[in-house]
């Protein structure tokens, strides 16, 4: 028997003769106090998402490419990483397309083995989609995928995150209780404030010391 099965096996045994406890947590201590009205949703999240150095903009689904395009220039960003098979990397490509003077857009479309290095090292920002967001914590969720990988938002110093205003919802458990996710999570299901940062060495606060040193977050507005 493995150690695996060994353990398993032993805390199997310890349940013999015990009998289940009725679960009755009361869900409004995680719910009614993180709740607010569907206007307030975005500007608690920016306000939360701000004050920890995230960098936040309003737009829409037709006009976030033009509005990426001059955040690229403004922050003299001379490649971006795409996933081009989802539905904002092939919007992206198609806003760029033809276009002299812009910059670069890399496609994350092959494994990590055979471009490991210019990933690391070449690769100044990157764009991702977001599967929704919390105002009660201020933060952004992210639900890797094979198109997206985690080392999409890992990886590039600039992390530039779509986001509809229309999935921000008051706290987690609303969020897994709509979403299911009991019924399924992927290796990574992230929630994230802000940018990197450690306060490790001298309790100096850095930021960039275990991913992107910047979070920039264009929240769509449409209905």
């Amino acid at each position: 028997m493995s150690a695996k099965a060994n353990i398993l096996a032993k805390l199997r045994k310890s349940l013999e003769g015990t009998a289940p406890v009725a679960d009755d947590y009361d869900v409004a201590l995680v719910t009614r106090p993180w709740s607010y009205p569907a206007g307030e949703r975005i500007a608690r999240l920016r306000q939360l998402m701000e004050a920890v150095h995230t960098e936040t903009h309003l737009t829409t689904t037709a006009e976030w490419p033009a509005l990426l395009e001059k955040l690229l220039a403004d922050k003299q960003l001379p490649s971006l990483l795409i996933a081009p098979a989802t539905a904002h990397g092939a919007q992206l490509a198609a806003h760029f397309a033809g276009r002299e003077g812009l910059p670069r857009l890399k496609a994350y479309d092959r494994p990590i083995e055979e471009w490991k290095a210019e990933l690391f090292d070449d690769t100044p920002a990157s764009l991702t989609g977001t599967l929704g967001a919390i105002a009660a914590t201020g933060s952004l969720i992210l639900w890797p995928t094979r198109e997206e990988p985690r080392l999409m938002s890992l990886v590039p110093p600039v992390h530039f995150a779509l986001l509809k205003a229309s999935t921000i919802r008051d706290n987690l458990h609303t969020v897994m209780q709509e979403q299911r996710w009991a019924a399924g999570l992927p290796t990574n299901a992230l929630l994230v404030s802000g940018p990197s940062k450690t306060a490790d060495i001298e309790q100096v606060l850095a930021y960039g010391a275990h991913g992107p040193k910047d979070l920039i977050v264009l929240i769509l507005e449409d209905a």
